[in-house]
């Protein structure tokens, strides 16, 4: 299967930061696993969570949970480098090493910390994928940023009120 083909099959996530939202968490978490629903009955199979705080990690939880309950999808899990989670809670590193534990595949997009790493991890997301779910405020963010490429090269977006 080439880059292309295997394109078509992936959804990226994108979102805030939980200071950022202003629904509830479990409304949240609810639209993210409908959605998901959505993508696999449409014919999506891999999911890329950018592992940040927030809708990246809940998101691929979500993915976790489902393909451990038979569904037969993937997940690929876009760090922006390795050693991202050091300045974490002890909670948040937690979640997030279990994540990369039971994923599927992990990319650690730039080799160390840089200041265009994360704008280069979401555009490195969007151009893997063929759709994008995108949990938005509407302010200016590095989720807008990542909402502007990915209509700049043609990927679609499916929205959740953040």
């Amino acid at each position: 299967m080439t880059e292309e083909e295997k394109r078509q099959h992936r959804v990226c996530f994108t979102g805030h930061r939980p200071e950022k939202l202003t629904r509830f968490k479990w409304v949240i978490k609810t639209r993210i696993k409908r959605e998901i629903r959505k993508a696999i009955n449409d014919g999506f199979t891999v999911f890329i969570s950018g592992m940040a705080q927030g809708i990246d990690i809940w998101a691929a939880e979500i993915v976790i949970k489902l393909r451990d309950g038979g569904h037969p999808i993937k997940l690929i899990c876009a760090c922006p480098y390795d050693g991202f989670d050091k300045n974490w809670s002890q909670e948040w590193k937690d979640k997030y090493n279990t994540i990369l534990s039971k994923a599927d595949h992990t990319v650690y997009v730039c080799q160390h910390y840089g200041r265009g790493c994360f704008q280069i991890r979401n555009e490195w997301m969007v151009d893997h994928s063929a759709r994008v779910i995108a949990v938005f405020n509407g302010e200016k963010s590095g989720t807008k940023n990542t909402i502007d490429y990915a209509n700049k090269v043609g990927v679609p977006i499916r929205y959740i009120k953040a």
